[in-house]
């Protein structure tokens, strides 16, 4: 019978494996640690009916070096112990972090229904707390073991308080676990509604320039105001079970311990036990304290770890948009061939090397079909996409962004300066970046603030107008000079004059023998400079020719000049 494993197990699996070593020897030096501690009242009882009842000098002195060895081992085996967890929490939480992002930012992209305030709480605060829990095995090993050594200890002393402890301390722990799912649920519930006020407070302030545009801020801002309540409410409720759940672990492991002390006494004063074996009871007794509520608190870190884990798992196991081969790509055609989509019924087309191709549609379905299709995001249903005689499918994705760059119209800009945000890795020098903003029609940055290059910019570039932003993208797309460059509407936020100065821009730019651009536009300056144009209409080629010829059509005119 073939057992299946949920995502959030597989995760917890392949986490623990990558820090077997680590956490292996964090298990050893905290069982150290707590066999240690729990000795200690041992070894305190034994002082007093060896040592100071016989008043025995040369037993004193090996009682105090005993219990320094004992207290050293005790001390050194909890550094030793946090040193090892540390670094595998650390490391662990670094290749969780790593993995969520390659999979959020890798060019296959994944299919999912989270905002991107959400993606990024997973990324870092739940990437966190799932390496957190392997803490959790060290913690429960350790406990158990420290629970063990003083159950044979009272055993051996009396077996009555031994059974007691044998018995009451395992129902003491189930009874805290069957907790767990409640807990689990407040804080899973806490955790989405933090993911989703962070989601509203991120699109908030990326669209504060239209909001303040149109008159939505008010608007906007109630919406926050409700997505945060709502995540206060959560959070509240999360750590009202967390301390109803302490509390009632505190409140019955002290009744346990309130119990063994008394007929400890009990027994003492009846003489079945020794006075050093009554202050060994006592010991024993107190220190069952800190492993019990060890287990307890790992009972609800495992239930805050499974709910972040569960996020974690969900987004790397999110389906891909596209797959990535391994075959390195090579500049060449760029041919869609009867491809099928949501948005295209058997559409081909060529993007020949040192041609400016247009592509017009007025659904906006289809020019995201096939602004994604070119850039290897997604894969058809049907038909294939092929670069130089490649399926783009078994192409690297890596190698394909070097041959292949897509500028999206959702403009996003990385830096804290104009050279920043316009630098593609490539290190070019400050000339090519001048050229590649005159190219844009957004060279006039350059002498305002008299900073040039080092002018200084918001997050996302948000002291920049629509139009500046998009010009921006512009000209880093110009500069990545990739063989096969696509724009999606890049001159939407632009006024007619910069349109026209755009257009004669990019082809002067693009122009090469080997080079490749694709323009999904509707705009006439940008698709009078191109050598050939696509019409798409109801996701089939409907005419090809020269912008000028195709105006001669009523379907393509009502779209570019609407």
């Amino acid at each position: 019978m073939t057992v299946r494993v949920s995502p959030t197990g597989r995760l917890f699996g392949e986490m623990f494996w990558r820090q077997r070593r680590d956490t292996a020897l964090c298990t050893a030096f905290w069982s150290l640690h707590q066999v240690c501690e729990a000795l200690v009242p041992v070894a305190i009882g034994l002082v007093i009916d060896q040592a100071v009842s016989t008043g025995s000098t040369s037993a004193m002195l090996w009682s105090v070096l005993g219990i320094f060895a004992l207290f050293t081992a005790l001390t050194m085996g909890w550094r030793s112990g946090f040193w090892f967890l540390s670094k595998a929490v650390t490391e662990e939480s670094h290749v969780l972090r790593m993995r969520v992002v390659r999979r959020l930012l890798g060019g296959q992209g994944i299919r999912t229904g989270r905002q991107s305030g959400e993606l990024l709480s997973i990324a870092t605060t739940d990437t966190q707390a799932a390496a957190d829990s392997l803490e959790l095995g060290s913690r429960v090993i350790s406990a158990l073991l420290g629970l063990v050594v003083s159950t044979i200890v009272l055993l051996r002393i009396d077996w009555t308080l031994g059974l007691g402890l044998v018995i009451g301390i395992p129902v003491l722990v189930l009874a805290l676990h069957a907790l767990g799912p409640l807990v689990e649920r407040h804080t899973s519930a806490q955790q989405q509604a933090i993911g989703r006020a962070a989601a509203t407070a991120s699109d908030l302030l990326r669209g504060l320039r239209p909001l303040r545009g149109f008159g939505g801020v008010d608007e906007a801002s109630r919406r926050y105001r409700t997505a945060s309540r709502t995540s206060l409410r959560a959070n509240v409720g999360a750590v009202k079970a967390g301390a109803a759940f302490v509390g009632v672990s505190t409140f019955t492991t002290g009744l346990l311990i309130t119990i063994v002390a008394a007929l400890a006494g009990w027994f003492a004063l009846e003489g079945r036990i020794t006075v050093g074996q009554l202050i060994t009871i006592v010991g024993l007794a107190a220190f069952i304290t800190d492993p019990v509520l060890n287990l307890a608190d790992c009972v609800f870190r495992l239930a805050t770890a499974r709910a972040s884990a569960a996020r974690v798992a969900e987004v790397l196991a999110a389906p891909e948009r596209a797959t990535s081969g391994v075959r390195a790509a090579q500049p060449g055609p760029l041919v869609l061939a009867e491809v099928h989509t949501s948005g295209l019924d058997g559409a081909s087309l060529e993007v020949r090397p040192g041609e400016v191709l247009g592509v017009v549609t007025g659904q906006t379905t289809t020019a995201d079909d096939v602004t994604d299709l070119l850039a290897g995001a997604r894969a058809p249903e049907r038909g294939e996409v092929t670069l130089a005689g490649s399926p783009v499918g078994d192409l690297d994705v890596a190698s394909l962004r070097q041959v292949v760059l897509v500028e999206p119209h959702a403009v996003d800009l990385f830096g804290g300066t104009l050279r920043e945000v316009l630098q593609s890795g490539d290190d070019r020098d400050d000339a090519a970046l001048r050229q590649s903003m005159a190219a844009a029609s957004v060279d006039d940055l350059l002498a305002e603030g008299g900073t040039g290059l080092d002018r200084e910019l918001l997050d996302h570039g948000l002291n920049l107008s629509g139009g500046q932003r998009q010009r921006i993208a512009l000209a880093r797309a110009l500069l990545a000079d990739r063989p096969v460059t696509v724009f999606r509407d890049p001159t939407t936020a632009v006024d007619a004059v910069t349109e026209h100065a755009i257009a004669e821009g990019i082809r002067s730019r693009r122009a090469g023998d080997d080079r490749a651009t694709v323009l999904v536009t509707t705009s006439a300056p940008l698709l009078d400079r191109c050598d050939r144009v696509v019409f798409l209409d109801a996701g089939r080629v409907a005419a090809v020719g020269s912008h000028r010829d195709l105006l001669t059509q009523s379907a393509y005119a009502e779209v570019v000049l609407r």
